[in-house]
């Protein structure tokens, strides 16, 4: 146990103790900001810096996904979706969301699905993956964000 007969380390371990949990009470409050919420500035900024560096690659850079999306390729897998408003993304809810960029298509889908998406799990944080999914709910029209805040 640390020795706690010296003030600076007393003042050092309350110090950090209240950055820990103030970082967690921002974080985790239930009233606070939302995992993936896409009014939180920060989350979308981060997030959209992201996203140019894992996504769109395959996604587009105006999230526009690749041509013929909905046509298989000759070997099953799917061209990669749009994430803009003419995709269906936001036919989704968060959780199927999340699981699907941490996790991967295929490890979510059904017996037999091929994906395409890889799991980003090994590479991103939680809290990273929720960054991209505010900064891609952030593009959408408000109507559309809110038929998507109810999947």
């Amino acid at each position: 146990m640390a020795d706690m007969s010296k003030p600076g380390k007393l003042v050092f371990i309350v110090v950090a103790a209240a950055l820990v949990l103030g970082v967690n009470v921002l974080v985790f409050r239930p009233d606070g900001p939302a995992p993936g919420d896409p009014a939180n500035a920060v989350a979308v900024a981060v997030g959209a810096r992201l996203y140019g560096a894992h996504c769109a690659s395959c996604h587009g850079d105006s999230l526009q996904g690749e041509a013929n999306w909905k046509v298989a390729r000759a070997d099953g897998v799917l061209p990669a979706p749009p994430h803009d408003a003419s995709g269906h993304t936001w036919h989704h809810g968060d959780d199927l969301l999340f699981r699907y960029t941490k996790l991967g298509g295929a490890a979510i889908g059904p017996a037999g699905f091929k994906s395409g998406m890889p799991g980003f799990g090994d590479r991103l944080s939680d809290a990273e993956i929720w960054d991209v999914l505010a900064f891609i709910k952030s593009t959408w029209p408000e109507d559309i964000r809110a038929a998507q805040s109810t999947r």
